[in-house]
């Protein structure tokens, strides 16, 4: 069950993603340098606060592949896991319910107990079910009503829900100043979540004043709890000493953690701090494995350095046909490299077939 599915807040400040943070050489020796990693518009690279803080994006379904829209709140209803209370054996069965996938039962069940009981729990299962059309047809100003009810009765996960449809405008007008206030609550009870959007307001300098500091110690209590974006981003902090002191053991270890929790960029930074024994042991194999792993869940720039891997067989058996494959994959998501063209254009006429018609059978699966 899917604890969180935020709205992309973009900001017009700088954005921390894999895209731009990793600028680190992933170069096999012998191999020309590669291009600077681009730069969108929405992605250059962190600043120190006195110019510019960064801005890591909210995430949705968390942060994967670096898609940015607009520079306004945007996406689906924040989704949030509705806790059971455990001495309640009416609440488990509205949450077994919904954990069934029995919506109309959980619907049912949890309206009995919101309008019986008064139960914020319930209420937050309604804001749920209405937000995300479970068994129900999607209502946002319902959804609005019931998780406003919800935290007015104290649930941190229904003050969250709400602060995020308060940013996106669904169930009524944007209201920055009532998001911000449901966030902090929800994180001062905890909620990880709560705490990471919280900071990316404090580093987008328009809802809140613009304080790196204060971001980044938001960002350590989400990373404490788990959370793999905050992780990434407070790593990224650590990396260019933004709000924080500079600490490239720490960016890296915090890296490793997001990693392991599947954050697609945090995946390709870390292996590419594996294969050049940045802040930890050198290790190719493993960095390349990441980077297989990255490659796979459509990151251009995990698809461009495995195919330098590849191609040079620096830290992998060499395959030109495979690496030139990804290397067509990822130019034509936007990620060029003058190198590889060259590497295609040198191949057989029969393996650049090979190259590009397993670049079409993989873009076809996207």
């Amino acid at each position: 069950m899917k604890i969180l599915r935020p709205m992309t807040i973009l900001m017009s400040c700088l954005v921390l993603t894999a895209n731009a943070a990793a600028q680190i050489s992933l170069t096999p020796p012998g191999v020309d340098t590669p291009p600077a990693a681009e730069k969108t518009a929405a992605k250059p690279k962190a600043k120190p606060p006195a110019k510019k803080p960064a801005t890591p994006a909210a995430t949705e379904n968390p942060p994967t592949s670096p898609q940015r829209p607009a520079a306004t709140p945007a996406g689906p209803a924040a989704t949030v896991k509705p806790a059971p209370a455990p001495d309640d054996p009416n609440v488990d069965l509205v949450y077994g319910a919904y954990q069934r996938g029995q919506y109309k039962t959980a619907f049912d069940l949890a309206t009995k107990r919101a309008t019986e009981a008064g139960d914020p729990k319930a209420m937050t299962m309604l804001g749920e079910l209405y937000a995300n059309a479970m068994g129900i047809k999607r209502d946002y100003v319902k959804a609005a009503d019931w998780y406003k009810r919800a935290a007015d009765g104290g649930d941190r996960e229904a003050m969250f829900a709400l602060a995020m449809l308060r940013l996106s405008g669904r169930g009524g007008a944007v209201n920055r100043e009532e998001a911000v206030k449901w966030l902090a609550s929800s994180a001062k009870l905890g909620n990880p979540k709560a705490a990471y959007n919280l900071a990316l307001l404090y580093l987008d300098g328009q809802s809140l004043p613009q304080d790196v500091n204060r971001a980044a110690e938001l960002l350590r209590i989400a990373a404490d709890a788990g959370n793999p974006e905050a992780q990434y981003a407070l790593a990224t902090f650590y990396k260019e000493g933004t709000g924080v002191a500079k600490d490239t053991d720490k960016a890296v270890r915090l890296l490793q953690a997001a990693a392991l929790a599947d954050n697609v960029d945090a995946e390709v930074e870390y292996a590419i701090a594996l294969y050049n024994g940045t802040g930890t042991p050198k290790n190719e194999a493993a960095a390349v494995a990441l980077l297989r792993k990255a490659a796979k869940q459509n990151s251009p720039i995990a698809q461009n350095r495995l195919a330098r891997v590849l191609v040079s067989g620096q830290g992998a058996p060499m395959d030109k046909v495979e690496g030139l494959k990804w290397h067509i994959v990822a130019k034509t998501a936007g990620k060029g490299d003058p190198f590889l063209d060259e590497a295609l254009a040198s191949l057989s006429p029969a393996d650049r077939t090979k190259a590009q018609e397993a670049a079409r059978v993989w873009i076809g699966k996207k």
